[in-house]
């Protein structure tokens, strides 16, 4: 007796959503490992007055994800893939851990989004502060992708006295070769303005978990039900 179209279903939909989950989850461990132990960051761990600076609290908050989403990915594959009810079980559990933890971040995140995007610009600053210090080619394309985002140059938002002026998006016109906006400025002002999007971001994310959780639950309750039909049989013949 195998699985009805709905458990298959479920059951595929799940390997698709671990596969997401694992290629987001090891970039997320990957880019804070990297921040963690790389020669030119590792020295701010060290500093004790900077244990809770917003780089600090960002990088130890990308493996913490990261590590906690493979470890679902790792439960909910070996579940889906193998049928087994005890995996699955606890990949719900996580799941419906993550899916609560996204919507009240994502409202703490828009009730305090001026807090939130002054930190996010810190964070900025402290990426800037190591490329001027180490001009560690890593963190220059990282700061090239920000700056191209939000087209927003350097600390100053003056192309011309710039000192990380390499990694600032070419200007449109005469006057952003004088005066570019400041990429500090524009984080806390992107943020606050899209405050709502990221709320519905997060609120997305969660209504994803919440499908996958569905999933689990269906594809528990078909594997239940097939274990009891071959334990019916075997009693019936012995």
């Amino acid at each position: 007796m195998a699985l009805d179209g709905c458990g298959a279903f479920c059951k595929y939909t799940l390997v698709l959503f671990n596969l997401l989950f694992a290629l987001v989850g090891s970039a997320f461990l990957g880019l804070g490992l990297w921040l963690r132990f790389s020669n030119s960051t590792r020295g701010i761990f060290q500093v004790e007055g900077l244990n809770s600076s917003a780089f600090v609290l960002g990088v130890t908050v990308l493996i913490a994800l990261g590590a906690v989403m493979l470890i679902v990915v790792i439960f909910g594959d070996y579940g889906a893939c193998n049928e087994k009810r005890c995996a699955l079980q606890v990949f719900s559990i996580l799941v419906t851990l993550l899916a609560s933890a996204e919507v009240i971040i994502g409202f703490l995140a828009y009730s305090n989004r001026d807090e939130v995007g002054q930190s996010i610009a810190e964070f900025y600053t402290t990426m800037y502060a190591l490329y001027v210090q180490t001009n560690d080619p890593a963190i220059a394309v990282t700061l090239l992708f920000i700056n191209n985002l939000l087209h927003c140059c350097g600390i100053t938002g003056v192309p011309l006295i710039e000192i990380a002026q390499k990694t600032c998006p070419k200007p449109d016109g005469f006057l952003e070769n004088i005066k570019m906006p400041s990429c500090p400025v524009t984080i806390a002002t992107v943020f606050d303005s899209k405050a709502s999007l990221v709320l519905g971001i997060f609120l997305g994310t969660g209504a994803l978990l919440i499908v996958a959780m569905a999933c689990s639950i269906v594809l528990l309750h078909q594997i239940k039900r097939i274990n009891q039909h071959f334990a019916s049989q075997y009693s019936a013949v012995y």
